[in-house]
Formats: C-alpha cells, structure tokens, sequence
C-alpha cells in the first residue's frame, strides 16, 4: 500500500486546515492510521490515530477539541480536519498506516509510531502568528 498525504499549507493562526492520507495499491479497511508530525529540530510525535472501523480514536491532548479525526473506508482516506490552528501546530504532518495487524474489531489503536509500519511522504503546515 502507498500512502500520499497532502492538504497542508500557509494558514493564520485561528484558521483551518484539513489533510487528507489517501491510499492506493491496497485496502486501509482492516488497518489503524495515524497522523504523526515533525518540527525542525524536535522528534516526530503522534497527533492522532483511528482505528480500523473508526469506532476508536486517540488525541494528543494539545490538539483535543481542535482536531478532528475520520475516515472513509469506501474511498480509502482518512482525513484530520483542523480548527484553531496554533503556531506551534507548525510541523510537517506525516500519515501512517499499521498494516501490522488487521483489525476487524475496531479497537485497535496504537499510539506510538512505532506501532506503525507503513508511511507516507509529508505535507508541510505552517501557521503564521
């Protein structure tokens, strides 16, 4: 499977952003996928994570109730929309896919991006003050 992220951009801070991971070559349907992302100079963090059927998600608590994680299995992409964008939101944004483990239960979620074996190129976002 490959995986192709895009949707980033130049934004203000207080503005909107939705990124979009789209798959091809293979089904996401039994799989987790993350968001992941990584300033200059700092490590890569996880942002935000669904499961396979979507049922179950994971924040990081500085994005929670600004984020908001989805999925559309019938169109093999899965989404980040993000409201009130922040500086230090400014990162590129890279999709992963843990294509490790099928899952058809809808409850499995790893957070760590080790838990993720398949990874797509990034999308830069970057939030001006």
């Amino acid at each position: 499977v490959q995986l192709q992220a895009s949707g980033g951009g130049l934004v203000q801070a207080g503005g909107s952003l939705r990124l979009s991971c789209a798959a091809s070559g293979d089904t996401l349907e039994y799989h987790a996928i993350g968001w992941f992302r990584q300033a200059p100079g700092k490590e890569r963090e996880t942002v935000s994570c669904i499961s396979s059927t979507g049922s179950t998600t994971y924040y990081r608590d500085s994005v929670k109730g600004r984020f908001t994680i989805s999925r559309d299995n019938a169109k093999n992409t899965v989404y980040l929309q993000m409201n009130s964008l922040k500086p230090e939101d400014s990162a590129v944004y890279y999709c992963a896919a843990a294509v490790g483990v099928a899952d058809f239960s809808g409850t499995y979620v790893p957070e760590a991006p080790h838990g993720y074996q398949k990874w797509g190129q990034g999308t830069l976002v970057t939030v001006s003050s």
